[in-house]
């Protein structure tokens, strides 16, 4: 089986070496898009830190590790290119602190099931998010930022 993320990044490269437009300042689309994803991604990450507090199973924990890691990566790179570009940061809400799954009440944590979908419906809540972003910006590097966002899902 091909490994997609290869495949996009040699595609994204070929790309870039065509257009190269990084001189150009954002424009209001673009920084509409990159404030507005990582308010998500911040929020998610809030999630996921509760979703690894409350759940026990094994295969949703390593779903929401999986999930973390992505967003606090996808969190680094935009925020990094945001401040670059002079862009206003979106507040963040605290990091949670780790507490003991079986201290968590039954009538207050989400059951697996709930957290397993939940992280589903933020998966595809942040691909359609990215794809709406890369299909609307005109810099290449913050087009192929969002389309290298949507395949590490």
């Amino acid at each position: 089986m091909p490994n997609f993320a290869q495949l996009f990044e040699s595609a994204a490269n070929v790309f870039q070496s065509l257009t190269d437009n990084k001189k150009d300042p954002l424009h209001v689309g673009e920084v509409m898009s990159c404030w507005t994803y990582l308010a998500f991604v911040n929020n998610i990450m809030t999630y996921e830190e509760i979703g690894l507090n409350t759940t026990t199973d094994s295969g949703v924990r390593e779903l929401y590790q999986d999930g973390y890691k992505i967003a606090t990566s996808h969190k680094e790179q935009i925020t990094k290119l945001m401040q670059e570009e002079g862009v206003t940061l979106p507040r963040s809400p605290e990091k949670k602190p780790y507490s003991d799954p079986s201290a968590v009440p039954v009538g207050v944590s989400f059951t697996d099931f709930e957290l397993a979908n939940t992280i589903n419906i933020n998966f595809v809540a942040a691909a359609d998010m990215c794809a709406a972003a890369a299909s609307q910006c005109l810099r290449t590097d913050i087009g192929l930022m969002f389309l290298k966002f949507q395949t590490e899902k």
